[in-house]
């Protein structure tokens, strides 16, 4: 029933989406304080210390969103179990509006079967939209941390602002999680997850101390369950989990380095039959899946799962995530085969249905701001100084065509304030998106935000060989960092805002960030409108 007497919500600037949409709601409470003893867990006997990996929230809606835990007092056990004995347990969850817990609004419970390692991805629905929640999970007794989480606004909504992070590529022999630290202290409504959660390499270098447990490349189940399982020990990642809620999209390393499709990367591997490479690819995605706080229709089915999604967020910002793997032709090997063949119209990125629906989605938007959530980036990056051009084969560049395709179908539907973050690089690089890239006078469609590794690739510097030629032969390319870090988008009706926030160390724990540059869209003038670094 509705609780008239409780007082307001108290929203804090993180809560601010959809402010106008819930005025005057109340709030419907079930049951007081603290988990119903009415309703007790009902549970085999279990290790202490259950949520050994922390607990999530994701894909939030304007009614609720998912939460997600993995039952896992053993993260790096080998038993297949994380240390959880072969039974299926009752896990219990609530939500409330304050952080202690004090006015729960809902509760429930979900079985966490063996078979999904004991995964729990419990989705609520009923809340109000646009606010602030907290949650937490009890299992046999054992209670988790509190994490909060954060509804998206009303449809029809016009919320103030919207704050989210976007990442990427977290290898964790290469350094410390020291940007996840500091994105926990942010004021995010969001954080976007863009790819290579995990790396399935061997990893066995261990100078920091942070060696893959296995020492082996990762190809069966039990191999990529031990591998989530060592990355979320990572306790900054899992104080950046449990801080705001994820939308997450694999990009390769959560499978294999490079796949596309049903194809294996090209490698030293004895069978790349694509059948073989499909039963890989199964186990990588039913991990993938475990692990992370993502809705049943985003669960495996075998060798397949619906990654592309769209999310809304009143009408200031609609959010394309985009699978930029499955979906996709092979690559072409070879400098010279990339130049001649980056133009063939019949080569894909997305698939014919995931482009369609991209097109169908952008037309029909009535957001202030339609921003891709995008794996690989889209600008042209010749790596050639001088005379002579040279183009990535894994990346967009080597699908010109299909870039092509979705630049025209973009400016023939009048698709204004379009915007492309994205991950995989290992380096940051803010990018005009130019109808023809060969002519910088050419219309500009939108702004690419490309944004850095967490530790991959170690700690980088501020400028490199590589970031030089970039900016020489690519005039569309605005700014360029090549250290480690992660990245900020404030949203308004007037400009979106990207900052880049970088650390100066990851082979040193709790290195501090700073931000080394800004960079602003202006709402109704596409491209990048102003550039400040420090």
């Amino acid at each position: 029933m509705i609780n008239s007497s409780l007082p307001a919500p108290t929203i804090s600037r993180r809560g601010l989406l959809g402010l106008s949409a819930a005025a005057g709601l109340g709030l419907t409470t079930v049951g007081g304080s603290a988990f119903a003893d009415t309703r007790p867990t009902v549970a085999p006997a279990v290790p202490d210390d259950v949520y050994g990996v922390g607990i999530a929230s994701g894909d939030p809606h304007p009614d609720g969103m998912v939460l997600w835990t993995r039952l896992a007092p053993e993260p790096t056990a080998t038993d297949g179990l994380a240390g959880m004995p072969d039974v299926d347990v009752d896990v219990e969850w609530e939500v409330a509006t304050d952080p202690g817990m004090t006015t729960v609004v809902q509760r429930g419970t979900e079985r966490a079967t063996s078979a999904w390692n004991h995964s729990v991805h419990a989705e609520v629905a009923g809340l109000q939209p646009g606010r602030e929640y907290w949650y937490r999970f009890r299992t046999a007794g054992q209670i988790s941390e509190v994490g909060r989480a954060v509804t998206a606004p009303a449809l029809g909504s016009t919320p103030a602002a919207m704050t989210f992070a976007f990442t990427s590529c977290q290898n964790f022999p290469e350094g410390w999680f020291n940007a996840y630290a500091d994105m926990a202290t942010q004021d995010l409504d969001l954080v976007l997850h863009l790819g290579d959660y995990i790396y399935e390499g061997a990893g066995t270098n261990n100078a920091l101390g942070r060696a893959h447990t296995s020492r082996k490349e990762t190809f069966t189940l039990a191999d990529y369950r031990l591998r989530y399982g060592q990355y979320k020990t990572d306790t900054d990642l899992q104080a950046a989990h449990a801080a705001a809620p994820w939308v997450v999209s694999p990009d390769d390393h959560e499978v294999e380095n490079n796949w596309a499709g049903d194809i294996s990367q090209p490698d030293t591997e004895p069978d790349q039959d694509p059948a073989v490479f499909r039963q890989r690819r199964a186990a990588a995605f039913q991990a993938y899946y475990e692990n992370l706080p993502l809705r049943r229709a985003s669960m495996p089915k075998g060798a397949d799962m619906q990654v592309y999604r769209r999310l809304r967020f009143g009408q200031l910002l609609q959010l394309d995530v985009l699978d930029t793997r499955r979906h996709r032709s092979d690559q072409i090997e070879g400098d010279q085969a990339v130049l001649d063949g980056r133009w063939d119209r019949r080569r894909t990125m997305l698939g014919r249905t995931q482009e369609a629906w991209l097109m169908k989605g952008l037309d029909a938007s009535e957001a202030r701001w339609k921003v891709l959530g995008n794996q690989v980036f889209c600008f042209e990056a010749d790596h050639t100084d001088g005379p002579g051009e040279r183009y990535g084969n894994d990346t967009w560049g080597g699908y010109a065509a299909a870039r092509q395709r979705m630049f025209d179908g973009i400016l023939q539907r009048g698709v204004e304030n379009f915007v492309m973050v994205t991950g995989d690089a290992h380096r940051s690089t803010a990018a005009d998106l130019k109808q023809d890239f060969s002519d910088p006078s050419s219309t500009t469609v939108g702004a690419e935000f490309l944004g850095t590794s967490i530790s991959s690739g170690g700690n980088g510097t501020d400028t490199d060989a590589l970031g030089r030629t970039w900016l020489a032969e690519n005039p569309h390319m605005r700014f360029h960092n090549g250290q480690r870090g992660y990245q900020v988008v404030r949203a308004d009706a007037q400009q979106l805002e990207t900052e880049y926030r970088i650390c100066d160390s990851v082979t040193v724990k709790g290195s501090a960030l700073r931000t080394r540059a800004k960079l602003v869209v202006e709402s109704g003038r596409a491209g990048i409108a102003d550039v400040s670094v420090a």
